[in-house]
């Protein structure tokens, strides 16, 4: 009996030194895979996706009713399931609520991812290049950072605004230019702990060049916790873009978006109160579970609260 216990533990022991070490993101798959309330999250937030982007499919096989398609017969109708294309009611113009909720979505979802992607972009390569080369190049960097972040934005979108008609093209380009100085300075401040690692002045020693080394060793180690940031970024650039048109200087009619369309729905609360709701709950939904989703990819991937877990 004490030979067969003997060998079960040499056995356990020989598996536990054979098994490999896991990294960071077979670790971070792991804890994503039984963090339930961020999978729920995630496939609210791909299910709204690719409702929106079959929008299309949806409005011509579906509802057969256009996003543009007007009926004066019909306004202010109230949800019905008689007719599909009212499943939300109509709006002062007998425009179908529905299809125009699922027309609003791609339009905002794609504003907030793309515009999400333009600052990831020029945020990672700024503060990569100032935290690195510091001297001259961070001075201005710094300079350049503080003196954005002293305009109020929303006159400077007011400006923006005035000069150019809002669309959701220069809505996309405009959020993205303004609002990459988070991510910029947490790129800034991590790649000046890690320029000065041993894994960085090795590569340093052995001739590695300064593009090489920012992209491929320095950038690897906080791309996890970009992630994190860009994940909560789009969900204020949707709240962003949802305030700009609610305020008449982001998309106009009538290419609809989920703020414009609670714009035009607030005039009319009192008398067709089903217009307002279902916009502000996409919107409240979109940025909840992107939160969430942010929120769980930090648990998952910074190693700082996993081993305070542990």
């Amino acid at each position: 009996m004490a030979t067969t216990a003997g060998t079960i533990s040499t056995v356990a022991a020989n598996d536990t030194l054979v098994r490999p070490s896991r990294s960071l993101w077979s670790n971070a798959l792991w804890k994503l895979r039984h963090d339930r309330l961020t999978i729920a999250a995630m496939i609210a937030l791909v299910l709204l996706a690719a409702l929106s982007a079959s929008a299309d499919l949806f409005a011509q096989n579906l509802f057969k009713y256009s996003f543009e398609k007007q009926d004066l017969l019909h306004t202010y109708e109230k949800p019905t399931f008689d007719q599909l294309a009212y499943l939300l009611g109509t709006d002062e113009i007998g425009r179908s609520q529905v299809v125009r909720l699922l027309y609003g979505g791609r339009v905002s979802l794609a504003v907030g991812f793309v515009a999400a992607l333009v600052n990831l972009s020029i945020g990672v390569v700024l503060g990569l290049s100032a935290g690195y080369f510091r001297g001259v190049v961070d001075d201005l960097f710094t300079w350049f950072v503080t003196t954005l972040q002293s305009i109020p934005t929303l006159f400077l979108l007011l400006i923006i605004a005035a000069i150019w008609e809002p669309g959701p093209v220069t809505l996309t380009i405009v959020i993205g230019a303004l609002f990459w100085t988070g991510i910029s300075l947490y790129c800034r401040g991590q790649t000046f702990s890690l320029r000065e690692r041993e894994f960085v002045v090795a590569a340093k020693t052995i001739g590695a060049r300064d593009r090489r080394i920012m992209f491929n060793h320095i950038l690897p180690n906080i791309l996890p916790l970009i992630f994190v940031l860009a994940a909560i970024d789009i969900g204020g650039i949707i709240l962003v873009e949802s305030a700009l048109s609610f305020l008449g200087i982001g998309i106009l009619p009538p290419t609809p978006s989920w703020g414009n369309m609670l714009t035009g729905a607030t005039n009319y609360f009192v008398r067709a109160p089903w217009l307002v709701y279902p916009p502000g709950a996409m919107i409240f939904l979109t940025v909840l579970c992107l939160y969430l989703i942010g929120d769980g990819l930090r648990d998952a991937l910074d190693p700082r609260v996993r081993a305070a877990g542990s």
